[in-house]
């Protein structure tokens, strides 16, 4: 009996210990935000503020203009993750349930490609990216998430879950291709859809790399960008970066929180086979 109840007393004790590893981080962050100049290089390190201010959230907006780039991060993660769900749910539905030649070998040439880092295809991006006169632009963001292969595997395999015999039904009805994705499938792979949404929200809402590379512009900065710059500028105003760092996780944290069950069980139900 005291063995089987120390092994879950153990167990729950590392839990809490790991996650309060985790947290602390972030706790500290948030609470450094609230500092006032100077206040978070103290020694011994403070883990609460004396005298709790707004002061560097506010220097955010009025000084550093980081209104206008939560508002490019916003309109490049809407764009993003409703061109995504749109297109890749169409692709990995064709994939999974119409009848097209060399449908699986192209699907096979496709998944191959989830070996390949993403980072490698960004210089050919660019170029194309150039080519089309897009550097510099929302659609420059926002286009290579348009189309995703991990969104395409998932959404496939996810898919194959609908049953054959409805779709056939309603072909027997007269019912056009694209009628019976909206009608009859779309309905069955919602789950998938909203986990699709929110990992290219999160994806999209916390990219740096293609950002930094494709904006030049610095009022089109999304906020991951100009925190960097904020950390190049202001490298000795901790709290002022600690605010910075609070603003731009914060709503990233927030949709995870609220999606984490579908998120989690989207990913889990994706690895479906056929």
């Amino acid at each position: 009996m005291k063995k089987r109840t120390v092994g879950p007393i153990l167990l729950h004790a590392g839990l809490i210990v790991g996650a309060a590893i985790v947290l602390m981080p972030l706790v500290w962050m948030v609470s450094a935000s609230f500092m006032t100049a100077g206040e978070a290089n103290s020694l011994p390190p403070r883990l609460l503020p004396r005298q709790p201010t707004l002061e560097n959230y506010a220097a955010l907006v009025t000084r550093l203009d980081m209104v206008r780039n939560f508002a490019n991060s916003a309109i490049v993660t809407v764009l993003a993750t409703v061109l995504s769900v749109l297109v890749n749910s169409l692709a990995g539905y064709a994939f999974a349930k119409l009848p097209l030649a060399g449908r699986e070998k192209l699907f096979r040439t496709l998944a191959s490609a989830l070996v390949v880092p993403a980072q490698v295809g960004m210089l050919p991006l660019f170029l194309m990216m150039r080519e089309l006169g897009l550097v510099n632009t929302y659609a420059g963001v926002i286009v290579p998430y348009m189309a995703s292969i991990f969104g395409i595997f998932l959404i496939r395999q996810y898919a194959l879950s609908v049953p054959d015999d409805l779709l056939d039904a309603a072909r027997i009805d007269g019912a056009g291709e694209f009628r019976i994705f909206r009608m009859v499938a779309l309905p069955i792979i919602k789950p998938i859809l909203v986990t699709m949404a929110a990992f290219t929200f999160l994806s999209a809402w916390n990219d740096f790399m293609w950002p930094l590379i494709i904006l030049s512009d610095s009022e089109m900065y999304t906020l991951p960008v100009a925190l960097a710059n904020l950390v190049g500028e202001h490298v000795q105003d901790t709290e002022l970066m600690m605010a910075g760092s609070v603003v731009t996780i914060m709503p990233a944290l927030v949709v995870f929180l609220i999606f984490q069950r579908t998120f989690v069980g989207g990913i889990m139900s994706g690895g479906v086979k056929e």
